[in-house]
């Protein structure tokens, strides 16, 4: 048999590697924070399995399809006992290898250990391996529409520990919600900051890191599962992790992470940015300009003005203007329909008379909050006093 030259091998397999660096792993969140019961290898060969899946047509017969040359440059194996090694990896993934699975019901909890692959094929005489996943491990890989986490390949295939692995994975779910919601809106400043800042108790860490039973002094647990697993993402990967530790009493309750992603022009991660996340980006910007472009026109905003809680500065601000649309303007827009726009130039008189120092970020949230708490008065003074009703219609259509 022919050999191939070195270089040639050198280049077919930075090729490889270069396909490897487009792929993502998408998975549901509870497979994310379940127990891995295997150990590195297994839990690598499984993700670059998952990979391979096409979350808009999944793989019929939960079948997807795999070289030899890919698993060895992933795995960055050029030994001439590679194929020993990937027989063992193998068997020794259908072994032991399996996902102990907590999720959240209506009622309770519900558990579930699944074996994620247990068939796979090969020959010595062809490149292909075939990889059969479990039909249980599927609803956590496929058609998933909410609570899903996406990392980049790259990134794991840099990481030789069973602790960076998982915790890579756990951090990417986290930071992925923080950039998803930073972009979407829906939670809380606060709940979005959290995100970037996760704290997880004792408890969970030890159990998502199947160590329940190791490292029972703290010294020795941080030294293998945090300092160590951290110290190879930050070096490995586009995160930058830092964590504290927050104590009850005496012992450690629970492990605060910081994460940061870089910014470098080499990380292939950051390359293959989201596209959804630019999308939502973009899309959260457009929405932005129409919103502060109705807001200039609106009547509000010359009332505003009038009443020195507007500055002719804070309208460029197109963030302020999208949010004084989008949460004030339709509450007095409600307000003007229980008592008329005069109604509204009264009750910005009376909040201009009581205005309290707020920053230049939180005018939209103090106009808001003070609407918010005048109109449930106006609807009870209307409750009390049907009569009311008459002012208010001819209130209504005056301007």
């Amino acid at each position: 048999m022919t050999s191939i030259p070195k270089n040639e091998q050198n280049q077919k397999q930075v090729q490889i590697l270069n396909e490897l660096s487009k792929r993502k792993v998408v998975e549901h969140n509870s497979l994310i924070t379940s127990i891995a019961k295997m150990d590195k290898t297994p839990l690598k060969m499984f993700e670059l399995a998952v990979s391979c899946i096409d979350t808009e047509e999944p793989p019929k017969d939960h079948t997807v399809y795999l070289s030899k040359a890919e698993l060895f440059a992933f795995f960055k194996v050029d030994d001439s006992n590679k194929h020993t090694r990937f027989k063992q990896a193998v068997e020794n993934m259908q072994k032991q290898a399996f996902f102990k699975i907590k999720e959240k019901k209506e009622h309770g909890f519900e558990f579930e250990n699944i074996v994620p692959i247990p068939y796979v094929k090969w020959t010595d005489y062809h490149d292909e391996v075939t990889i059969r996943f479990s039909p249980e491990i599927m609803p956590y890989l496929i058609n998933l529409k909410q609570n899903f986490t996406q990392h980049a390949l790259s990134d794991l295939a840099e990481l030789n520990s069973k602790y960076s692995i998982i915790l890579y994975r756990w951090l990417s779910m986290n930071y992925n919600q923080y950039e998803h919601y930073s972009y979407k809106g829906g939670r809380r400043e606060e709940q979005v900051e959290a995100y970037r800042n996760p704290s997880i108790s004792m408890r969970e860490l030890r159990e998502m890191t199947d160590t329940v039973n190791e490292y029972k002094l703290f010294t020795n647990f941080s030294k293998k599962v945090l300092d160590k697993p951290l110290e190879e993402i930050n070096d490995r990967t586009s995160f930058n992790i830092a964590y504290e530790k927050v104590k009850k009493g005496k012992s450690i309750d629970s492990i605060v992470f910081h994460i940061t992603k870089k910014r470098r022009a080499d990380d292939n991660s950051y390359k293959l940015e989201d596209k959804t996340y630019k999308e939502a980006k973009a899309e959260k910007e457009l929405s932005n300009q129409t919103l502060a472009g109705k807001a200039l026109e609106s009547i509000y905003t010359r009332l505003l003005l009038e009443n020195f809680l507007l500055s002719p500065y804070e309208m460029t601000d197109t963030s302020l203007m999208a949010g004084l649309q989008k949460n004030v303007y339709p509450k007095y827009d409600e307000l003007k329909t229980l008592r008329g726009l005069e109604g509204v130039k009264k009750h910005l008189s009376y909040v201009r008379e009581k205005q309290e120092p707020y920053s230049k970020g939180n005018v939209a949230k103090y106009l808001k909050k003070a609407v918010d708490q005048y109109l449930p008065t106006v609807k009870l003074q209307d409750l009390d006093q049907p009569e009311r009703a008459s002012v208010r219609g001819k209130g209504a259509s005056h301007e």
